[in-house]
């Protein structure tokens, strides 16, 4: 089944390749309908973990003939790596690998603008029935999302708009964060390990809030803070992915650190490693703090393009590839109010 996205820089319409299609379509059809215990076991941690290691681990991959030649054939910029690619010579370390982010994502000097977290294709979406981007559950379910106890970020954003990033096997696997502030809230959600493949999603009720999370709340309207309000970082494993891991830099990618209550996080750093697979993030924003750019709302609604979630919710929903730390949207001042209910 085609499915296409709008590249961000050149505005052209490509086809997405995808890495085990027939597989994931046999998964998430006839496996999910026939085999219902089967298709649990397959989504679990303990499978995902396996299928990454055999995958990833182990040099069983006979096209992994050198590395140059594999970052060549998945079209990964070597000169983008902080490391000899000569270095990067099993599957794993191709997927884990650094890049020279400070010179080849900038970032906008706009100190409202927010950012992409990932290098990945992106939806934009509001909780708002008012809104022209009002798009409600197709992708999760907004409380199952954030957590059903977390009555405080719930209120906090409620009515709010989002965009979710889908992150493909051969991208960049380090997510950035898209905002600077402090850290209010981390948790973890545990969860399945369902694929973020098109297919799969339309197949499935609202995975992203099924899978294994980690969700990251930031208060920006604090000095030095993007000051777009409350924002929620929701880290999202998918089918191969092993852990999420917390490795916050406020330079390249020296001295990690795992992210906490408290700590204030600049913005365009690296945050967190997904491991090898495919992936997702969901930013959620409070309502009416920010205005996403309108390339982005344009190329969702561009005529002519085939897209699967399109074709299955039934509106249009084209996504645009974009690269970790370009904007997305510039954050507006003032707005919604900070909640005194309890977490």
């Amino acid at each position: 089944m085609l499915h296409q996205y709008v590249d961000r820089s050149s505005r052209a319409i490509r086809d997405e390749i995808f890495v085990g299609n027939r597989s994931i379509r046999f998964i998430y059809s006839r496996l999910r309908e026939n085999a219902p215990l089967m298709f649990r076991i397959v989504s679990s941690a303990r499978t995902s973990r396996l299928l990454a290691f055999v995958s990833f681990s182990r040099m069983i991959n006979e096209t992994f003939n050198g590395s140059r030649n594999f970052l060549k054939a998945a079209g990964i910029d070597h000169k983008e790596c902080v490391e000899n690619p000569d270095r990067l010579d099993t599957p794993r370390k191709l997927f884990e690998r650094k890049i020279r982010y400070w010179e080849c994502r900038p970032m906008p000097n706009d100190p409202a603008a927010v950012v992409s977290p990932c290098d990945a294709r992106m939806l934009a979406g509001s909780f708002d029935d008012s809104s022209g981007i009002f798009i409600k559950g197709k992708f999760f379910d907004f409380q199952e999302l954030l957590g059903k106890n977390k009555t405080k970020w719930l209120t906090a954003l409620e009515s709010g708009d989002f965009a979710v990033f889908r992150l493909t096997p051969d991208r960049y696997h380090y997510t950035h964060t898209p905002v600077a502030g402090r850290v209010l809230d981390v948790y973890t959600i545990e969860g399945l390990y369902h694929a973020c493949h098109p297919d799969a999603v339309v197949s499935l009720i609202t995975p992203y809030s099924k899978n294994k999370r980690v969700v990251t709340i930031i208060d920006t309207d604090v000095p030095g803070g993007s000051q777009a309000g409350i924002v929620a970082m929701v880290e999202v494993v998918a089918l191969m992915i092993g852990d999420i891991v917390s490795c916050y830099s406020d330079k390249e990618y020296r001295n990690p650190a795992q992210v906490g209550t408290g700590m204030f996080l600049e913005k365009g750093c690296p945050k967190s490693l997904f491991r090898p697979g495919s992936s997702t993030v969901v930013l959620i924003f409070q309502r009416r703090r920010l205005r996403f750019n309108d390339d982005i709302i344009w190329n969702m609604c561009l005529p002519g393009v085939e897209s699967i979630f399109s074709r299955n919710f039934s509106q249009p929903l084209v996504e645009t590839d974009i690269q970790v730390r370009s904007i997305i949207g510039t954050a507006v001042y003032g707005g919604a109010a900070m909640p005194d209910s309890p977490s």
